[in-house]
């Protein structure tokens, strides 16, 4: 294991921090059948993106890792794992969970924005894992650019962002028109609700604008967020939803309903760029 620091200039940076809520995001996230079922939706598609890349360990980053569950599984198959997150709390989470794990020596911790993890990098990556940490930055546009720049040719990016659409939709279904006509603000500092929820539409647009190959997209609760009966989601009907999840995800108009969207895409291979040029 390699631990670096990353110099991270908290007050410069006005991307969402979890070192204050850091307890709470892993209760509500991580501990929770909307957590069982995003974990499983990312899996589904993880296994069908590994299946298509070269059948040799990677190099994987994961930008914004958080408690490092993906890190420490992706290192657990024998991949290089390059972790960085802006929370110190989240790296000693993370760096806690792999050695419990028995993967720290094949794990680099970098405390980073992701953004700037390019300085830490010797060389680009097979793979970039960003999920759920795009509507918590500020630099939205520029930060996916940076984790681009950090694949090599062919590489992949799994992007998983909060679906501003969803947000909308569901305040509709609840009669929340006070809300949606403030702007969808949010109240209070200490929630877990993104501060900069994503229009899907501008998101595929950026993607095209770097020339990454969209290969798939899957919504994530794509019906748990619309349930009624909260007991349903929790307890005796969760294997059904989360089969229905599984079954439904990709499909439209599913996959627009999610409350996040994962995006696969593939850099182009630098002899392709030169033949469109």
């Amino acid at each position: 294991m390699v631990i670096k620091s990353g110099g991270v200039n908290l007050r410069a940076t006005k991307d969402r921090n979890f070192d204050d809520i850091a307890e709470k995001f892993s209760r509500n996230i991580y501990g929770t059948t909307k957590g069982e079922i995003r974990q499983a939706v990312l899996w589904q598609d993880l296994e069908h993106l590994l299946s298509l890349m070269p059948q040799r360990p990677l190099r994987i980053l994961d930008a914004g890792g958080g408690e490092g569950a993906m890190a420490c599984e992706m290192a657990a198959r024998g991949h290089q794992v390059i972790f960085c997150d802006i929370s110190a709390e989240m790296l000693k989470r993370a760096e806690l969970a792999a050695a419990e794990k028995g993967v720290s020596q094949q794990i680099q911790f970098i405390h980073c924005a992701a953004k700037d993890v390019s300085d830490h990098l010797e060389q680009p990556v097979d793979l970039v894992l960003f999920h759920a940490v795009l509507e918590w930055v500020q630099d939205q546009r520029g930060t996916l650019e940076a984790l681009i720049q950090c694949l090599q040719p062919a590489g992949m990016l799994s992007l998983m962002f909060y679906n501003y659409n969803a947000l909308l939709f569901r305040n509709i279904t609840l009669g929340n028109f006070g809300y949606i006509e403030a702007g969808m603000q949010k109240k209070k500092k200490r929630t877990l609700s993104p501060d900069r929820p994503l229009e899907p539409q501008q998101v595929y647009n950026w993607l095209d604008e770097m020339q990454m190959v969209t290969i798939c997209k899957s919504g994530v609760r794509v019906f748990h967020d619309y349930a009624q009966n909260k007991q349903q989601q929790q307890q005796q009907d969760f294997a059904a939803l989360l089969a229905l999840e599984l079954r439904y995800c990709r499909q439209e108009p599913f996959v627009s309903l999610g409350r996040y969207i994962h995006v696969i895409a593939q850099k182009p291979n630098e002899s392709n760029v030169k033949d469109e040029l």
